[in-house]
C-alpha cells in the first residue's frame, strides 16, 4: 500500500534542499512577521507630535504646557507664533495637536476662573485623535483639581476649560482614517507583484533571453516591460479612489492634479521595486516570499494602521525606508486637510529619490542577470 513511500520523500526533500534560497525565505519570513507583529502593533499611543501657541508665557501657562508633555503622550515638536503657523502645521503633518494658550491664562487661574484652552486635534488620523482627546480632557481635570478647590455659587470652577476641536474628520470616521491608506497600500502590493511575476515568468520560460538578442537596447526592453504595468497602475488608481469616494463616502478635500502628480511619482517607485525584486528572484515562488519581506513593512511599520510615534527607533527608522510610507502622507494630506504641493513636496521629493535610487540598482542587476 506504502510502497515507494520513502523514495519519493527523498526526492522531495532533495528537491527542497537543492533550492537554499526558498527554504531560507520559508523559514525567515514567519520570524520576520511574528518580531514585527510583536513590536510594531502598539494601541497605546504616546509622543503624538504637538505644537503650542503660547500667547501668555508665564509660569502658570508653562506648567500647563509641562503637564501636556508629562503624561508621556504629547511631544512639543514646535512653538508658533500665529494662529495660521498652527494650522499650517497640523495641515502639512508635521504635527496632529495644536495646542493655543490665551494672553489672559494666567489672570483667568489667579482671579479664580476659568481659563480657557484650545486643542486642536487632527482628526485625519483617529486613532491619535481619540487617544489625544481623552488625553487632553484627563489633562484639563487633572489641573484644574491642582489649582483650585474655589466655588462658585456652590459649584465647583474648572480652573482649566480645554476647549478640544477636532479638525478634517470631526466624526473621527474610521473609513477617513483607513480607506485612502488603502489605496496606497494596493497599489503598492498589486504594481510590485505584476511587475516581478512578468519578469520572473519570462525568466522562467526563457523568452526574456530570446528578446535580449533583438536589436532592441536594453534601456528600451526596461522601460517597454515597465511602461505598460504603469498604465495599468494608472487605471488601478483611479479605480481605487473612484470607489473610495462613492462607495466609502469619503471626501476629497485637496486638489485632484496634485494628487494624480504624487501618484505618478508613487507608481514610478513601486514598478521599480518590482523590477529589482525580479532580479533578485529565480522563480515565481521566490518573487512572492521576496515581495512579502518587502510588503509586509508596509503594513506595519509605515503609518498604514500603527502610528510611527509608538514603534521602537529601530522599526521607526525601517519605516521611512519604505515608499509607501510617504505616499500615505500624500494621500491623507491632499484627501483629509486639504494639504498644498508646499505642505507636501518633501514626501513626493523622497520618493522621486526613491525611485532614480531603485531603478538604478535594478537596471544595474537586470544587466548582470541576463548577461
Amino acid at each position: 500500500m506504502f510502497r515507494g513511500l520513502g523514495a519519493i520523500v527523498y526526492k522531495e526533500s532533495r528537491h527542497i534542499l537543492r533550492d537554499p534560497i526558498t527554504l531560507f525565505l520559508i523559514l525567515i519570513i514567519p520570524a520576520v512577521e511574528l518580531t514585527m507583529f510583536g513590536y510594531a502593533v502598539n494601541l497605546d499611543i504616546k509622543h503624538i507630535p504637538t505644537v503650542v501657541y503660547d500667547l501668555d508665557g508665564r509660569r502658570n501657562a508653562r506648567e500647563l504646557v509641562e503637564a501636556y508633555v508629562n503624561s508621556g503622550y504629547f511631544k512639543v515638536v514646535r512653538h508658533v507664533q500665529s494662529d495660521e503657523a498652527l494650522n499650517r502645521e497640523i495641515v502639512a503633518g508635521r504635527a496632529k495637536v495644536g495646542i493655543k494658550i490665551s494672553p489672559d491664562f494666567t489672570d483667568q487661574v489667579l482671579e479664580g476662573k476659568s481659563a480657557q484652552v484650545q486643542v486642536f486635534i487632527d482628526g485625519s488620523d483617529s486613532t491619535s485623535a481619540m487617544q489625544a482627546l481623552n488625553t487632553s480632557n484627563a489633562i484639563g481635570m487633572l489641573t484644574s483639581m491642582k489649582i483650585v478647590g474655589k466655588t462658585l455659587g456652590g459649584a465647583p470652577i474648572m480652573a482649566i476649560d480645554t476647549r478640544n476641536r477636532v479638525l478634517f474628520n470631526p466624526d473621527m470616521r474610521t473609513a477617513n482614517f483607513m480607506v485612502p491608506a488603502l489605496v496606497g497600500v494596493i497599489l503598492q502590493v498589486v504594481i510590485t507583484l505584476l511587475t516581478a511575476f512578468s519578469i520572473v515568468r519570462e525568466k522562467e520560460q526563457g523568452t526574456l533571453e530570446q528578446l535580449m538578442v533583438t536589436p532592441v537596447s536594453r534601456l528600451g526592453l526596461l522601460l517597454g516591460k515597465l511602461v505598460p504595468f504603469g498604465i495599468i497602475g494608472i487605471f488601478e488608481a483611479t479605480f481605487v479612489l473612484t470607489l473610495m469616494r462613492f462607495l466609502f463616502q469619503v471626501p476629497i478635500a485637496g486638489s485632484l492634479l496634485l494628487l494624480a502628480g504624487f501618484t505618478l511619482i508613487f507608481l514610478f517607485t513601486t514598478l521599480s521595486l518590482g523590477l529589482l525584486i525580479s532580479t533578485f528572484a529565480v522563480n515565481q515562488i521566490q518573487a512572492l516570499q521576496m515581495a512579502f519581506l518587502v510588503l509586509l513593512p508596509s503594513f506595519l511599520m509605515s503609518g498604514f494602521m500603527f502610528p510611527q510615534e509608538t514603534m521602537p527607533k529601530l522599526l521607526y527608522y525601517i519605516g521611512q525606508a519604505v515608499p509607501v510610507t510617504y505616499f500615505l502622507r500624500v494621500l491623507r494630506g491632499i484627501i483629509l486637510r486639504d494639504a498644498g504641493f508646499m505642505d507636501l513636496w518633501q514626501n513626493g521629493a523622497i520618493l522621486a529619490g526613491m525611485g532614480v535610487f531603485i531603478i538604478v540598482i535594478a537596471s544595474m542587476r537586470f544587466r548582470k542577470t541576463l548577461a
